[in-house]
């Protein structure tokens, strides 16, 4: 009997952390053949060229797919998942899968599902049935909505999967990949790097080995011609505590330009001495940087998922993880310089937290390729074996 052919998506630099475990786990499963696809975002310098890390670490790439028009806007980002359709529907067509998987709710995760379903291939959904009060839920429940397989990573979602209507069979908790990541790291204390001397810059005058932030804020797609005032409140913040932060540039969503505009007028007229700029690492070093730092910043997802597990405390600034599940690591603050400053401030003094699994033990990568290896699929229909 052939391996079962599963086709694999990641479209943004954050997807590949967010399925690198379940990449390697199908590549090494007997029984299945990873069709890796990199699109999007992930393969653009500006928002730091994931598929760089995706080849070092060892990854065979079936197909690339360029589809992100310039402007990010509501209207590029329609018309990006517009070609996304068009490019994905060919490369499914040549590659002909035995399944689909698609990842979370980025906007451009909806062309995958679209090319998929509409061709009749199965389509694996991974972390559906959270909920964050943006466009991003928006598409997280369409691409439900078009899967035939529903691999969340909460018991919450789990639930909100099947009131969706969804069959009860097909939704499985596998949690989420990204913490076996966040496990590894938790579980190897002696993991530390020099971020100057792996990824290039000039070194702080600070020394930021006594303690650091990390800042991760993107532009909220609802909110988007309001992005740069919002980078800016945060942006005084972290330049008022006069504290060593290493700072990761936004993805690719409608508001990007907003928030890059507002980094790079602070930073040459302000000129920020404790504050370092990234645009991207590699999933495993960005998470030590987590582990080891005082506390993360931003609106990223990374602080509901990984840092729950880490115990990093987090300061949630905004709506763009509105009504996420989370654990007590998470403070949540307004786009306000004076709110953020003085939660940071209390976050640095706060020991980390205890570790909690709300997102995973650290399996779901074998979980997940042992679900797909064992589970017969059809269009509209799964059945266990």
């Amino acid at each position: 009997m052939s391996p079962r052919k599963i086709c694999v998506v990641v479209t943004a630099r954050p997807s590949y952390s967010r399925i690198k475990t379940a990449l390697t786990a199908i590549k090494a499963h007997p029984g299945l053949e990873l069709q890796l696809v990199i699109a999007g975002s992930a393969l653009l310098d500006r928002y730091g060229n994931a598929v760089d890390f995706i080849e070092k670490d060892g990854f065979e790439i079936a197909a690339k797919v360029f589809m992100v028009l310039e402007g990010e806007n509501p209207t590029t980002m329609a018309k990006t998942t517009g070609l996304g359709v068009m490019e994905l529907t060919n490369v499914f067509y040549n590659l002909n899968p035995d399944a689909v998987v698609t990842i979370a709710d980025r906007f451009e995760t909806i062309a995958t599902s679209i090319a998929a379903a509409y061709q009749n291939i199965p389509l694996i959904h991974i972390q559906g049935g959270e909920v964050t009060g943006s466009i991003d839920e928006k598409v997280r429940h369409a691409n439900t909505k078009l899967a035939d397989l529903h691999l969340v990573s909460t018991e919450e979602a789990k639930e909100r999967v099947i009131k969706l209507g969804e069959e009860p069979e097909k939704v499985m908790n596998t949690g989420c990949p990204s913490i076996d990541l966040a496990k590894e790291v938790l579980e190897s204390p002696q993991m530390h790097f020099d971020p100057f001397e792996k990824y290039g810059g000039v070194g702080m005058d600070f020394d930021w080995r006594k303690g650091y932030v990390v800042v991760m804020q993107h532009p909220v797609t609802t909110e988007y011609q309001l992005a740069k005032m919002h980078i800016i409140e945060t942006l005084k913040a972290i330049d008022a505590l006069n504290y060593p932060a290493f700072w990761f540039w936004p993805n690719v969503d409608a508001g990007s330009d907003g928030t890059s505009n507002g980094i790079r007028t602070f930073r040459e007229l302000q000129k920020p001495e404790n504050i370092h700029f990234f645009k991207n690492m590699e999933p495993v070093d960005f998470l030590v940087l987590l582990k080891n730092s005082k506390a993360l910043i931003g609106n990223s997802s990374a602080g509901i998922r990984e840092c729950s597990y880490l115990g990093v405390p987090v300061i949630n600034i905004g709506n763009r993880q509105h009504r996420r599940t989370r654990a007590e690591n998470v403070q949540d603050v307004n786009y306000s310089e004076k709110e953020i400053r003085e939660a940071t401030e209390q976050a640095i003094s706060h020991k980390h937290y205890p570790s909690s699994s709300l997102y995973g033990n650290g399996e779901a990568g074998n979980k997940i390729a042992e679900i797909l290896a064992k589970t017969e699929l059809t269009y509209n229909k799964t059945i266990a074996y």
